[in-house]
């Protein structure tokens, strides 16, 4: 007596039928599929907490990074109130964080200008020229 499965138990010491091989062929592919999707969640929850660590790690290294740039201008404040008037270094710190600012705008508006209005002009006219070309069956 030979057995497969307690469902598929063969009594008569025949082969399995089609209909037998197809139906463990059919539970198999499924079970094959449950496992993966649970693979697959199972990985993209292990992704998915990785990626809010290192977001968060991310953001706790930009919040101290903006700490420290503070500091950093506290300090060169102090190093020029040495030889200057403390309200005259602070002026001067404030005046060079705004030229800074002012040309970084400026630079954000140009790069704006350029890329608005997000519509890719060249792609257009090279399906314009396609369609023409298509069109024209060859010949011009």
């Amino acid at each position: 007596m030979h057995t497969h499965d307690s469902e598929t138990e063969i009594t008569t010491g025949s082969a399995p039928g089609i209909g037998a091989a197809a139906k463990q062929v059919t539970e198999h592919v499924s079970a094959l599929a449950k496992l993966e999707l649970e693979l697959a969640s199972i990985e993209l929850k292990a992704k998915v907490a990785a990626l809010g660590l290192g977001i968060g790690l991310g953001l706790g290294a930009a919040v101290l990074g903006l700490m420290m740039l503070g500091f950093g201008l506290a300090t060169v404040t102090a190093v020029l109130a040495t030889f200057l008037s403390t309200w005259l270094s602070l002026l001067i710190v404030t005046l060079v964080l705004l030229l800074i600012t002012g040309a970084l705008a400026m630079a954000a508006l140009r790069a704006i200008k350029r890329g608005s209005p997000p519509v890719p002009k060249q792609a257009i006219e090279e399906a314009k020229l396609t369609t023409n070309a298509l069109k024209s069956d060859g010949s011009r």
